[in-house]
């Protein structure tokens, strides 16, 4: 299974540098989605077509900056809440499992500013991954 995903760290490394070294200008990327997670590992394939999409965008000559905003394909999902009372010694004390579904606005709303015909949807149909 190593070799079949990327850790989360690598992920954004990768991104990072494929914005900074691709085009004639080393380019700034701003990664949003990603701030709460500790850990996580991405598809590999996945990993090298959302980076060749990076190096694709930063190539362009008119672009300053790049964003990479990475949100819920399915704007409605159930998410496990977990609660932990933690002691002084950094030992669990109780915890309490819940769940809340949690709305996420889709990507409408993050391509207000985009030209319709300048957006480009390489994704496969839901149930097609």
């Amino acid at each position: 299974m190593k070799l079949l995903h990327t850790k989360l760290p690598e992920f954004i490394k990768k991104m990072q540098v494929a914005a900074a070294t691709k085009g004639s200008t080393p380019k700034e990327i701003n990664i949003m989605g990603l701030e709460n997670l500790r850990s996580a590992k991405m598809q590999s394939l996945r990993t090298g077509r959302i980076e060749h999409a990076v190096g694709e965008i930063a190539a362009l000559d008119n672009v300053e900056r790049l964003e990479l905003i990475m949100i819920p394909r399915v704007p409605e999902t159930m998410q496990t809440v977990i609660v932990k009372g933690i002691d002084k010694e950094g030992v669990c004390q109780k915890a309490v499992l819940e769940i809340i579904n949690v709305l996420h606005p889709t990507e409408e709303a993050y391509l207000l500013d985009c030209d319709p015909e300048n957006v480009e949807d390489r994704r496969p149909a839901i149930g097609n991954h």
